[in-house]
């Protein structure tokens, strides 16, 4: 769950994302799992969705890296926050995400997924932006 204020926009990285709506200090906690928001789905439960289900699943949820039964699926702005190889926050403990830098307000907020997801696999657009240096 997001601790900050934030928007969804249109991000030049891929589709859309997740942006500041305030500035955000370097050090500050940007976001924390909260049981009674963040969904924790068992894998039992994702290997016998319908497509459609586990199409949203693979695109927005990953294996939590310290329950590996479970996957997690934040349903607020969190879910939308791309990836990049310099980023501006720190998810190595995926319940706290932390800002590593200051971010200005409307700055996309990024992270890198490989932090909390070991087997992530970029998309074709982040794939691009990556060889071009963004």
């Amino acid at each position: 769950m997001l601790l900050v204020d934030t928007y969804v926009g249109p991000s030049l990285i891929e589709g859309v994302g997740v942006f500041a709506a305030e500035p955000i200090a370097k050090g500050q906690r940007i976001s924390r799992f909260e049981p009674e928001f963040d969904r924790l789905i068992p894998m039992a439960d994702y290997l016998s969705a319908p497509p459609h289900l586990k199409s949203l699943l693979d695109r927005y949820a990953f294996p939590h890296p310290k329950r590996p039964d479970f996957i997690f699926y934040e349903v607020d702005n969190c879910r939308f926050i791309n990836h990049a190889a310099a980023p501006n926050t720190d998810f190595s403990d995926p319940d706290a995400g932390v800002a590593l830098r200051d971010i200005a307000a409307g700055e996309e907020i990024t992270c890198d997924y490989a932090q909390f997801y070991s087997d992530y696999e970029l998309l074709a657009p982040e794939i691009e932006l990556q060889r071009k240096g963004a």
